[in-house]
């Protein structure tokens, strides 16, 4: 399970507009429209392509677990596109994005001063620049460590040194998280 992704795509979907189809045919009957025919949805989910003509046709109407996890997961990933692109281009050019983690974090300073790691629970408001990095990273298939980079540097920045006004030689190590979670 990859926290960053997951927590950048829960983020962007709260700004859906519209809930996602609830049942299994309705899920299925969008799919087959955004790949247009019945094969390619059923290679996607692993199943018959005659299964999916059944789903489409409310011939079966409660699929397995494992399926309807599946089924779900591709049609969130696929769900108003355009809101989606929006979201992403407004946190990215003017509002930025709010991170609000649970983690430990570890310093390299200046001699004489701490550089014990320390469990922090922190909410900060990250400038678009941030957003966008991590919008950029996340759609360019960026590991979670990358993510993790990305926004150990924002909070590095932003919090530990406040936008440059203090601790100038600061270097601020993203470990053990707990939490993250991101709002557009």
């Amino acid at each position: 399970m990859s926290m960053f992704s997951d927590g950048l795509d829960k983020a962007v979907e709260r700004s859906f507009t519209r809930p996602i189809p609830k049942s299994a045919g309705a899920q299925l009957r969008y799919l087959v429209k955004q790949h247009k025919g019945t094969r390619a949805v059923a290679q996607m989910l692993r199943i018959s392509q005659r299964t999916v003509e059944r789903y489409v046709k409310d011939q079966i109407k409660k699929p397995r677990k494992d399926l309807a996890a599946r089924l779900q997961s591709e049609v969130k990933k696929r769900w108003q596109p355009q809101v989606r692109a929006k979201a992403k281009q407004t946190a990215a050019t003017s509002t930025g994005l709010v991170i609000d983690t649970r983690a430990r974090f570890g310093y390299t300073a200046a001699p004489g001063t701490t550089d014990d790691a320390r469990l922090r629970h922190l909410t900060v408001a990250l400038p678009p620049t941030y957003a966008a990095r991590l919008f950029e990273a996340r759609d360019q298939g960026a590991t979670d460590q990358e993510l993790q980079n990305i926004a150990a540097e924002g909070l590095q920045e932003i919090y530990f040194k406040d936008g440059g006004r203090r601790a100038a030689g600061l270097l601020v190590e993203y470990t053990d998280l707990e939490h993250i979670q991101f709002d557009l």
